[in-house]
């Protein structure tokens, strides 16, 4: 930093204000500093760093380790997102059947100034996170113990009632969902979205198929079960990747869509606008729920007053070609498994 500060003919602080993002630097100065830093091929030694401050410029992610569309790009885009704000990214992913308490321990050993939980789920036991850093959550389920937090995220239950609604609105007497993994808060959250739209519009409740998992497999096994039944007029995945196996059920049962069923997803996968019929779904915006969340956690890190509410994160229903108006539903029959 001295032979940086040297070489622009400034002092050391002001390449510490520079280097660290801060005010009260005018832009020819800024620009003047950057550009000996890239001569000098200059890097900040953050274990030092760390060692005056007290912080690392680092934040810690928990994550799911899945791949699954939903998790993968909220992981990146949140990523994306520290690096525009000048921290780097540690990654803590939990295996199957691992708390994501070790995850949490694992970074606050490695060293973080704050911690992301990213699609908590519910292992049975609240998430007691203890460590001195600030958190936020992507999802309910978490108790915090010492340390500033904050839950962030799109609201899905609104977002799944949105969906319900949509299909309602084209005349369907009721709507049918394919739930995903019930220990996922986000399934949970959809679920309840559709109970409550069919409540408000005094709509029966129909029974659920078997729960899914997330996979075209699980949705394909659902839409079977849903294709023995007549009046089964629309339908309310989700996921994208259920919706896509239940369009398969319902082609090899000699079903149309949207002509006998519509069929409603949920995250707007890229595939979505190129299936046959090409899906509705409900469209969420993984950058915005990423961007507020770390502006949410880097205000806690740094002391400062948090950005304001946004009490809408950009989820919206995008409509395509697999919904359409209802056709004749008959009665209500009961449901029952495959063999």
């Amino acid at each position: 930093m001295t032979e940086v500060a040297r070489a622009a003919g400034v002092s050391q602080k002001t390449v510490s204000r520079v280097v660290n993002g801060e005010p009260h630097v005018s832009p020819e100065v800024r620009d003047r500093v950057l550009r000996v830093i890239r001569e000098l091929d200059y890097r900040p030694n953050n274990a030092a760093r760390a060692l005056l401050l007290g912080r690392y410029r680092r934040i810690g992610v928990v994550s799911l380790g899945t791949a699954l569309y939903g998790p993968s790009t909220l992981l990146i885009a949140l990523e994306r997102a520290m690096q525009r704000a000048g921290y780097s990214f540690a990654l803590a992913g939990t295996l199957e059947g691992q708390p994501a308490s070790v995850a949490v321990e694992a970074l606050l050993e490695q060293g973080v100034d704050g911690i992301v939980l990213s699609e908590p789920i519910d292992d049975g036991t609240p998430l007691r996170v203890g460590g001195d850093v600030p958190v936020v959550s992507l999802g309910e389920g978490v108790e915090l113990t010492h340390g500033p937090g904050a839950v962030v995220g799109a609201d899905g239950v609104a977002a799944a009632r949105t969906a319900t609604e949509y299909l309602l609105s084209l005349g369907h007497r009721t709507v049918w969902h394919i739930p995903g993994p019930h220990d996922w808060w986000a399934a949970r959250d959809r679920t309840r979205g559709w109970r409550e739209a069919l409540a408000a519009a005094g709509a029966p409740e129909p029974p659920l198929p078997a729960e899914g998992d997330w996979s075209p497999a699980s949705g394909y096994a659902a839409g079977r079960q849903l294709a023995q039944l007549s009046d089964v007029t629309a339908v309310f995945a989700a996921n994208d990747d259920m919706a896509l196996g239940a369009l398969r059920a319902f082609a090899e049962a000699g079903l149309s869509v949207p002509g006998d069923i519509s069929v409603v997803g949920y995250d707007d996968i890229p595939a979505a606008a190129y299936l046959s019929p090409p899906l509705t779904t409900v469209r969420q915006n993984f950058t915005a729920v990423a961007e507020r969340a770390v502006d949410v956690l880097i205000a806690m890190i740094e002391g400062r007053p948090g950005p304001p509410e946004q009490p809408d994160l950009a989820v919206e229903l995008t409509v395509r070609s697999s919904t359409g108006p209802v056709r004749d539903p008959g009665p209500t029959p009961t449901l029952t498994p495959l063999s």
